[in-house]
């Protein structure tokens, strides 16, 4: 496999070559073609899809948070190739129209042609975890269609979750987002992942895939001309049994930031940042009236 992929790079050199020396014009388009769909993808395409730009790691020569950022339907990911986990998935809830139809749930997740360790539905076979997750199927396939389904079902959208945190209070969480927090506000930006902390552990099924301590939900408004904008974050452990009320993993962005490495919403001035960063005020969000809803599993 390794010596015919040396020979299909070898090969693709050798007509670049020819192609400088016969078509110089030609070779020169296409450079210019696919440096601009470069720059449309940094400068347009991501930046539509982040609220005040992309995650930066704390200590970028920290490896544990090195990320590659993919681009879907409906929402952006930074994913580990090291960790086989999506560091941080963004994506952005209007509210859903009512009594919209639910798209058939596909049978299978996919391993995303883009990811190096070639992570896939069969990895988290008998490993005693659930597929988790990050950009929801409950909420992508409503806002953003069939296409924003399939794009969730990769498997670099996907971190391992104990059943009793992903059937139950994740699946509660997604489930208030969409039918609770959307419809206070015009529009909500989310930031979801997994945290890592203490020994390294890894899925008994496939050592590729490490598995999270616990996963964090951050929440934020758009300011307008006549309102501020509004931040909640949760923070909450695997050993969850389910139940308990979702006021209970209330917490700030800085501790959601010094437990994963990260840093988020670097496009606020300073002041606005450390503001919304700090503060834990789940009154705006009306969390209380739904802290305790039931799951539906």
């Amino acid at each position: 496999m390794r010596k015919r992929q040396k020979t299909i790079w070898f090969s693709l050199l050798c007509g670049l070559c020819r192609l400088a020396y016969k078509q110089p014009a030609l070779l020169l388009i296409i450079v210019a073609l696919s440096l601009g769909g470069y720059a449309y993808e940094v400068k347009l395409a991501r930046p539509a899809l982040l609220y005040q730009g992309e995650p930066q790691a704390l200590a970028p020569g920290n490896s544990d948070t090195w990320f590659r950022i993919f681009r879907n339907h409906g929402f952006i990911l930074g994913y580990s190739d090291l960790r086989g986990n999506p560091l941080w998935v963004e994506y952005a809830l209007t509210s859903a129209a009512e009594n919209q139809p639910s798209l058939k749930r596909p049978s299978r997740f996919e391993t995303d042609w883009r990811c190096i360790n070639r992570v896939s539905h069969e990895s988290y076979q008998k490993s005693g975890y659930d597929r988790g997750h990050m950009a929801p199927n409950y909420a992508i396939s409503r806002l953003y269609g069939k296409q924003g389904q399939i794009d969730s079902f990769l498997m670099t959208n996907i971190t391992p979750q104990k059943p009793n945190l992903n059937q139950k209070l994740w699946q509660r969480l997604e489930e208030v987002e969409v039918d609770r927090f959307a419809k206070l506000f015009s529009k909500v930006w989310v930031i979801t992942g997994p945290v890592f902390k203490g020994a390294v552990e890894r899925l008994n099924s496939d050592w590729r895939v490490e598995i999270p301590d616990a996963f964090y939900k951050i929440y934020i408004t758009e300011a307008t001309p006549t309102t501020k904008a509004v931040a909640l974050g949760f923070l909450v452990p695997q050993t969850v049994n389910g139940r308990e009320p979702l006021t209970q993993f209330v917490t700030s962005i800085d501790t959601i930031e010094a437990q994963t490495g990260l840093d988020f919403f670097t496009g606020l001035d300073d002041s606005t940042e450390d503001k919304l960063e700090a503060v834990i005020d789940e009154q705006p969000w009306h969390l209380q009236s739904v802290s305790r809803l039931p799951s539906r599993y």
